[in-house]
């Protein structure tokens, strides 16, 4: 069965759970540390040497119109991770290379891994549109390279981290999207499911949690303003506000993480669960925001295992 659960989420007390019964959450079988944590630093992980990717893809006529693919061994068809990398949606703090890590270590499992790039809020024409309409075109760009590569696309994994959690999510989610918004593209690329670690998935909720820096100082510009047809700037920015949609979603949180606390996680999938879909939820111990990508930790070791399930490669 998928996930050995310990307990569940409040189901009995969400409307919508329906018969649901497999929805849970789930804490590790380790023991957390009674004192605190030492967590990991970004230096931690940027300090290793720095894999590279099989090959660079160019998509577009934009500097960020790129698409990192990493190929397994073999013939193929292979399946396919879709990437989303974090950095508060600024690309003074991260670019897509901060996932090639983890992107190395999903491809020596067997994954082709499809990292995509995206103009950040303080790039020109990043924001809201920019951003978004970035990760689709990176998105969407999988079906066009997907035969030259034996990808297989039947059932894609969207992967995010920390802001890169929020973009999977709404990838999933753009079915969804209000018939008036710019982000409306015909036929996006079908997600099977998310893996979300770390993610600020719910906008709304996420400001006044997450630190200042990372999200309530560029809101606005990631948002955009609202108008007379769009009065409320999350209805097509934040995966909260699209829900259901149909897509499995699983949370990956780490207890000891004050830029995603796993309250958060906990709060967006009791969301799904309530309007309809199926999405759980594990919290690691004695884990922040940086081991979440960081192969070698108990995070990741988990990450790779749900991917291994949702895709059915175990």
């Amino acid at each position: 069965m998928r996930f050995l659960l310990l307990f569940m989420i409040g189901c009995m007390a969400l409307v919508g759970c329906g018969n649901r019964d497999d929805v849970r959450e789930e804490t590790s079988t380790k023991e957390s540390n009674a004192s605190a944590p030492d967590l990991m630093s970004w230096a931690d992980l940027t300090d290793r040497a720095l894999p590279e990717p099989t090959i660079e893809l160019t998509i577009g006529g934009g500097d960020t119109d790129v698409v990192d693919l990493w190929l397994p061994e073999g013939d193929g068809p292979h399946p396919v991770v879709l990437m989303v990398h974090g950095g508060c949606w600024q690309k003074a703090i991260a670019d897509r290379t901060l996932m090639n890590y983890a992107a190395e270590e999903l491809r020596q499992n067997g994954f082709a891994v499809w990292n995509v790039e995206y103009r950040g809020v303080d790039e020109s024409g990043g924001g809201y549109p920019g951003t978004f309409a970035d990760v689709a075109l990176g998105a969407d760009a999988l079906k066009f390279f997907a035969e030259q590569y034996n990808l297989n696309t039947n059932n894609v994994i969207a992967y995010g981290h920390s802001a890169g959690g929020h973009l999977a999510l709404w990838l999933a989610a753009r079915s969804r999207l209000p018939a008036w918004s710019p982000l409306v593209t015909d036929n996006p690329l079908p997600i099977n499911a998310v893996v979300n670690t770390g993610g600020l998935a719910d906008l709304e909720a996420s400001e006044p949690v997450t630190l200042d820096s990372c999200l309530a100082a560029i809101m606005d510009d990631l948002t955009g303003a609202p108008s007379t047809e769009r009065e409320n700037v999350f209805s097509d920015t934040s995966p909260a506000e699209l829900l259901p949609f149909g897509v499995e979603q699983i949370a990956i949180n780490g207890d000891s993480d004050h830029i995603a606390p796993p309250s958060l996680g906990k709060a967006y999938t009791a969301k799904a669960i309530a309007a309809g879909d199926l999405a759980g939820i594990i919290v690691v111990p004695d884990t922040g925001h940086v081991e979440l990508i960081s192969p070698g930790t108990e995070a990741f070791d988990r990450t790779i295992e749900v991917i291994k399930d949702l895709s059915g490669e175990q």
